[in-house]
């Protein structure tokens, strides 16, 4: 697509864009957020929720993306507690050690990058993704994401992957209302490395 002036969406005829994530080597990349912003405010996404749950002592999903104002669970799953938090400056918040529903639920009400962590399995990472649009998705297996319901107009696409060497990569488009819009990006991510995990014990932890 050729780069435009940018110009407001037009509400109420939708278009679609399939974006394609590849490395530096080429190889399509899982899990990486993209999302199109305009230059008109979107309102928030109060009242929307999300799970995040840990699963095998890993959280599922490794990457969440989600719009500002989205409220979400952290089911435990597990057979033995856990003990969720985070120090990032767009969200910082603790659930301390519990099993099964949550105590609380977290609003994320600030875009930004929110690291996800275990007080108590350390090798237990996830992030969330908090963006100020209601246009995104996440990559799967092939590197494809398709974003839907986006109104025509200009837009910058932006791509971002947790494990990024580089700045996160962007296009501006000019999306025709009623069509299918294609972009690509290329990402040079490090290669994510299954962590050790000691043998489940059936204890509390």
């Amino acid at each position: 697509m050729v780069p435009v002036a940018f110009a407001l969406p037009r509400a109420g005829v939708a278009a679609s864009v399939e974006a394609q994530v590849s490395d530096a080597q080429g190889k399509p990349v899982a899990d990486a957020a993209v999302y199109a912003m305009a230059n008109a405010s979107a309102a928030d996404a109060r009242g929307k929720m999300v799970s995040i749950e840990q699963v095998d002592r890993e959280f599922v999903p490794y990457v969440t993306v989600l719009q500002a104002g989205t409220t979400a669970r952290f089911p435990n799953r597990d057979p033995i507690q856990h003990h969720v938090y985070s120090f990032s400056p767009a969200k910082s918040f603790e659930i301390k050690l519990y099993s099964g529903k949550a105590p609380s639920e977290i609003l994320f009400d600030k875009p930004g990058v929110v690291t996800l962590g275990c007080n108590i399995h350390d090798w237990m990472i996830g992030y969330v993704l908090v963006v100020s649009t209601p246009y995104f998705a996440k990559t799967d297996a092939n590197g494809t994401a398709h974003l839907h319901d986006v109104p025509g107009g200009g837009y910058v696409i932006h791509a971002w992957h947790p494990r990024q060497r580089t700045a996160s990569p962007s296009r501006v488009f000019a999306i025709e209302p009623g069509t299918a819009a294609a972009v690509s990006f290329a990402i040079d991510v490090v290669p994510r490395k299954a962590p050790y995990k000691p043998p489940l014990d059936r204890l509390k932890y």
